[in-house]
């Protein structure tokens, strides 16, 4: 089944539960969803459904701490509950050894060597690693391996 089925049949299950917030953080997806589709006239897929949801919880993540560096903690717990429910819909994620072991296979594949590789090596990582691991990180885990 696809992401945006599996998103439509945990709304109506929400709906059903009454389950107020987590229903919100759903339609919050579904809308992202369709002004994507209605934008740009496509039908959304597995791989860019991914990508959305992604970039949804980093959204949340920065927000949440703006929100605790401005003493409001309310609005990042609302915040910490929709990225829960966003990331029950990504795949798990993957440990740093895990993660590691694909950076030096991507090295090993692409013949990276410096620096001036690394847009390279993170092309190749990034569709295996897209919703399963947070990019910075892993960006930061590569510059230490090539600098």
């Amino acid at each position: 089944m696809s992401i945006k089925a599996t998103i439509n049949d945990a709304m109506k299950d929400a709906m059903r539960a009454r389950a107020k917030e987590r229903l919100g953080a759903i339609r919050l997806i579904q809308a992202e969803f369709k002004r994507i589709e209605v934008d740009e006239r496509i039908e959304i897929d597995d791989a860019r459904a991914l990508a959305v949801l992604d970039k949804m919880v980093k959204q949340r993540r920065d927000s949440v701490k703006q929100y605790e560096d401005a003493g409001r903690q309310e609005l990042a717990d609302v915040e910490l509950a929709e990225i829960d429910v966003i990331q029950e819909f990504l795949p798990k994620q993957l440990s740093d050894e895990e993660i590691a072991q694909l950076i030096d296979k991507a090295i090993a594949q692409t013949g990276a060597s410096g620096m001036q590789d690394m847009g390279k090596l993170m092309g190749v990582l990034k569709p295996q690693l897209q919703g399963r691991a947070d990019m910075g990180k892993v960006s930061g885990l590569v510059k230490s391996k090539l600098g």
